[in-house]
């Protein structure tokens, strides 16, 4: 249960977020926060990380359909003792509800932080990130999760 809290309260953050960037932003603004180091820079990205692949959003919409169900799966099929995996699926579901919305409401995904050395992202996509990369860890030290999702 406190994993769909936290899958639900990353997926509120986001669209909050996002919603204050598009009533109070035009697309392609920039506001400086910190000077040539952080930026809020509105975007409407139709393509998927790093802006790769522009224009695919069906595709896009279909992938995030099959990444959700496979993350609702292994949190389904984990046995109780791994219950920490539940951490990392919860940060990528909540991230990938946050972008497949906005998929499907606009035809792109809003992306405002811009640490200007780096692609412009969202909260969704931060999630997703630190999600993924949690995971990665936890799998190198437990190769056997594999075999419990069975």
């Amino acid at each position: 249960m406190a994993v769909l809290i936290l899958s639900a309260f990353i997926f509120a953050v986001d669209q909050l977020t996002k919603a204050m960037v598009k009533a109070r932003m035009t697309p392609n603004q920039s506001i400086p926060i910190i000077d040539n180091i952080l930026h809020l820079t509105y975007v409407q990205n139709t393509g998927a990380a790093f802006s790769l692949f522009k224009g695919r959003v069906f595709f896009f919409v279909v992938v995030s359909f099959a990444v959700i169900a496979a993350i609702v799966y292994c949190m389904i099929r984990l046995p109780k003792e791994k219950d920490f995996f539940k951490l990392p699926l919860a940060l990528v579901l909540g991230g990938a509800l946050g972008n497949l919305v906005d998929r499907l409401r606009f035809g792109y995904v809003v992306d405002f932080i811009d640490f200007r050395i780096w692609p412009v992202f969202n909260v969704a996509d931060s999630a997703v990130v630190i999600g993924v990369l949690l995971l990665l860890y936890l799998v190198m030290f437990d190769s056997d999760i594999l075999k419990s999702l069975d």
